[in-house]
């Protein structure tokens, strides 16, 4: 999925493979396209004879979406989500407060 994500364009299989970082055959990299294509995460456009691949959602809609289904796996969130404050970087902190403070309309004083 990085490999697409840092992309400027749809890859083709064969520009996959040559992205990434590991020794892997094409029909390896063209089995895991597909399989990420059933599961929503890819969108394929025809292109002569193959198929040009690109995400079906940014990295960010992504993994906040992990994050959520992460939260939603316990029935009393309020301690999940207590502890999630308590550990993230102070300045990630920060930009979580300003982001709940413009939802909910509030502003905040910072001091």
């Amino acid at each position: 999925m990085d490999v697409l994500w840092d992309a400027e364009k749809p890859l083709l299989v064969r520009e996959i493979l040559t992205n990434l970082d590991r020794d892997l055959a094409y029909t390896t990299v063209q089995t895991v396209t597909e399989r990420l294509l059933k599961k929503g995460l890819l969108v394929r456009k025809p292109y002569r004879n193959a198929f040009r691949y690109s995400p079906a959602h940014t990295r960010d809609r992504y993994l906040a979406e992990l994050m959520l289904d992460a939260l939603s796996a316990s029935t009393d969130r309020v301690p999940v989500l207590a502890r999630f404050a308590q550990s993230v970087e102070m300045d990630d902190a920060v930009a979580l407060l300003e982001e709940l403070s413009r939802r909910t309309g509030q502003t905040r004083s910072t001091t």
